[in-house]
């Protein structure tokens, strides 16, 4: 159904080591580590040549004095301190961001591949449309797909099941991943699945016309013939047209991904206003995707099911959708959401694309700094007192400025002042 997988078995790319994830570019990471022997190898040359020209005591104490200038006190909590406090607030707003590298990745990010079912949808998909075979009653048809998919946790499963509440488990199920699923219901073999999996045959312009209509086409087979269709309808999100908007006006490119049929998919698209969209995407297929845009430009996934847990670890920074994701999603990720409204997308994005320019200004004012009083203290013109001033006023500075990344963006800010849309 799909290539949305319903139980972890049917996700086995999820229980291997995760692909390498895409490296952050220019990330402003600020660690003064590489400065530290350059600082100590100076100070000492500075002594050195107080011996050469006969004037160590002078030239031992201003290399003191530079070994204090070129310290990278102000530099060392550039970064900390912008991170941990816009991390801090990010949380406030309903986004978890999970550690330091993940907040300085998300401030690149130049593309979004978003999941349909469930991050684009509601993730409430329903029955919408039944179309037995000649000599299929409609009841036949879905107590045998409910049956199978009785002890499915897939979405789409819960939909059929609901259509057909009294319907027995069946025996013998065996998921096959981003396919479908089989199973036995009253001695006869029944499977489940997507149009690619089981050929609709003399249904075939009824899938098309379902998938042209925007529905997810489920077939059903009972023994070795095609039984009839079900058509499953997940509408999209009331907030998903106006977060691709906002994202676009952004400049991030947009990409749908979804394991459905591409008539299917194009219609969802259109409604969201996405061009891109790659359609009957299987979970590895996801991965090597992100794994190509990645390699383009940073890409962030948004994502909420198993199915998206490749994706997911490939991409440059994974977002799930965490009040309804899944367990394998939400650890995969970099950031979690902890509601559903997708407008914390462009948020939580321009939030981070705003600590990362208070960072870069930290870090630039703390190499200023450096780079001035280096001199200054070599040749003299500034003594210890000076430099261990300039150096408090600039740490002074560099903690002020770091601290006004809690400052919610003008993204979320007008999402607060607006009522998340109603949920019918």
């Amino acid at each position: 159904m799909g290539a949305t997988t319903r139980s972890p078995r049917s996700c086995p790319s999820s229980s291997k080591p995760t692909p390498a994830r895409a490296t952050a570019h220019g990330s402003p990471t600020g660690s003064p580590a590489p400065l530290l022997p350059v600082v100590l190898i100076a100070a000492a040359l500075v002594a050195v040549f107080g011996f050469i020209v006969g004037d160590p005591a002078t030239w031992i104490e201003r290399a003191l004095v530079v070994l204090v200038a070129a310290s990278p006190c102000a530099l060392a909590i550039a970064v900390p301190v912008t991170v941990i406090s816009a991390i801090g607030s990010a949380s406030k707003f309903g986004v978890v961001i999970k550690s330091g590298e993940a907040f300085e990745q998300l401030g690149t990010i130049r593309a979004v591949a978003l999941d349909k079912t469930g991050t684009l949808t509601r993730n409430e998909p329903a029955v919408v449309d039944v179309r037995p075979a000649a000599g299929i009653s409609r009841a036949e048809l879905l107590t045998w797909a409910g049956a199978v998919e009785a002890t499915s946790s897939h979405p789409l499963a819960a939909a059929i099941t609901a259509a057909a509440p009294g319907a027995a488990a069946a025996a013998d199920v065996v998921e096959d991943a981003g396919h479908g699923i089989t199973g036995r219901v009253d001695g006869t073999l029944v499977r489940v699945g997507n149009a690619r999996w089981l050929a609709p045959g003399a249904l075939s312009s009824a899938a098309d016309e379902m998938g042209e209509d925007g529905m997810t086409v489920v077939v059903v087979e009972a023994g070795g013939k095609i039984a009839g269709l079900i058509g499953i309808r997940d509408e999209l999100r009331p907030e998903s047209a106006e977060t691709v908007r906002l994202l676009q006006d952004a400049g991030i490119g947009i990409t749908m991904l979804t394991g459905d049929n591409e008539r299917t998919a194009r219609a969802i698209a259109a409604q969201a206003g996405i061009a891109d969209v790659r359609a009957e995407q299987l979970p590895a297929d996801k991965a090597a995707v992100i794994e190509q845009l990645a390699t383009a430009r940073p890409t962030a996934v948004v994502g909420d099911g198993i199915n998206d847990a490749p994706a997911l670890a490939t991409a440059t920074v994974g977002i799930a959708m965490g009040l309804k994701g899944s367990a394998a999603a939400i650890e995969s990720a970099d950031v979690a959401f902890t509601g559903n409204d997708l407008r914390l997308i462009p948020g939580a994005l321009a939030h981070a694309r705003r600590g990362r320019r208070i960072m870069t200004a930290n870090i630039v004012l703390a190499l200023a700094i450096i780079v001035v009083l280096f001199p200054l203290a070599l040749f003299g013109a500034l003594g210890l007192a000076g430099v261990v001033l300039v150096h408090e006023i600039a740490e002074v500075f560099v903690i002020l400025n770091g601290v006004r990344a809690p400052q919610r963006p003008a993204a979320l800010r007008a999402r607060a002042a607006t009522p998340e849309p109603a949920r019918v």
